[in-house]
């Protein structure tokens, strides 16, 4: 009886045989946590993106402070954007990984020119700041699903991503 318990159900879709999913959420608020998950992905990826271009570039006065500190949420952002992709695959959807997809989807604009440092701290704070307002608004669903293991995800990109904000306004101040 285990054994038939634990067996992987298949379906046949367009003559392919796809595993159904069974998690305890149905198929719809899978599709809309993944789709926010979609767009937190998109937004974690250009936020990667510019802190990556502003670490190359940053120059002035406080250069070796703001290039160390770059480098670490880069590095960070590296990180994150893989564990949110396989969070979208454990709900049974494909993650976005183009240029294009992350233009669509992100409300992170891209950096025009190579800005003076000032300005590339102030484009980090925002872009901080929206990564933090698209992982709040995915909640409602994430909530009403019982789906914890992204709750827990979110959580942690949103204190994550609130510090850095954070620590980059400290910098304007003053």
């Amino acid at each position: 009886m285990a054994k038939l318990a634990t067996k992987v159900i298949t379906k046949v879709v367009a003559k392919k045989s796809v595993a159904v999913i069974n998690i305890g959420i149905n198929d719809k608020d899978r599709k809309k946590i993944a789709d926010g998950l979609s767009k937190l992905l998109a937004d974690t990826y250009t936020l990667y993106l510019k802190t990556h271009n502003f670490h190359w570039n940053v120059t002035g006065p406080m250069f070796n402070t703001l290039h160390l500190m770059f480098e670490g949420q880069y590095t960070e952002l590296s990180l994150a954007v893989d564990l949110i992709a396989e969070r979208i695959r454990a709900l049974g959807y494909p993650a976005p990984g183009s240029y294009s997809a992350f233009a669509k989807l992100s409300s992170i604009p891209e950096a025009v020119g190579v800005p003076n440092a000032t300005e590339m701290i102030r484009q980090l704070v925002a872009g901080q700041e929206s990564v933090t307002r698209t992982a709040r608004s995915i909640f409602p669903v994430v909530d009403a699903a019982s789906d914890e293991p992204t709750a827990d995800l979110l959580t942690q990109r949103m204190q994550l991503h609130e510090k850095n904000a954070w620590m980059l306004r400290s910098l304007l101040e003053g």
